[in-house]
């Protein structure tokens, strides 16, 4: 019975997520349009679409400009912007249904398949982690980030010993790669071992 419930709202997001996608990118092409001057600025098309996309455009442009940015960029960061949520929101659906799945069918599972998914879940999430790490620091989110933070304190406990060991390659920091590695091969020994 959940299973068609989780289809139910998988199906429902994506539409949803695909529907958000489809506004924005209209979104974009019109202000492009107008732009280029093949749509009047001021036509019932542009017109329509400004009156119901201004409450979601006009934050971006004064983030954008705010920023140093150009405003006129703000539909291409709001498609971005809904791509990316988007595409968040239907991994989240899916993890959790995915959860919710593997929990039912756990139930009547022994000791060892339970440890068998604490080792897989455990080590899932600190990759996860160092991957929101290595993005965050490239985007500029580094240790004192409220979203980032997590990930750090996460996976310092091994990522920082290995920076102090591994040597220096100039401003490439290899310690996140080598960390992942490790907790791959040690996933893979102790599900060995189990």
């Amino acid at each position: 019975m959940f299973s068609n419930a989780g289809k139910a709202i998988d199906s429902a997001v994506r539409a949803s997520a695909l529907l958000a996608f489809v506004a924005a990118l209209l979104i974009l092409l019109t202000h492009w349009a107008v732009r280029r001057r093949s749509l009047q600025p001021f036509g019932w098309w542009p017109r329509f679409v400004r009156k119901w996309s201004d409450p979601f455009v006009r934050p971006i442009e004064r983030s954008v400009a705010s920023r140093g940015g150009n405003p006129q960029d703000a539909p291409l960061w709001l498609l971005g912007v809904v791509l990316v949520l988007g595409l968040l929101a239907i991994s989240a659906v899916r993890w959790v249904t995915g959860a919710v799945a593997v929990f039912d069918s756990m139930r009547h599972a022994g000791l060892r398949a339970w440890l068998h998914l604490t080792v897989v879940a455990a080590s899932s999430l600190l990759l996860f982690a160092i991957i929101v790490r290595v993005i965050g620091s490239w985007l500029g989110a580094g240790r004192y980030n409220r979203w980032i933070r997590p990930a750090y304190l996460l996976t310092d406990w091994i990522i920082e010993p290995l920076r102090r060991r591994l040597p220096s390659f100039g401003p490439i920091d290899l310690s996140p790669f080598v960390a992942y590695i490790l907790i791959l091969v040690l996933r893979g020994l102790l599900l060995g071992v189990l």
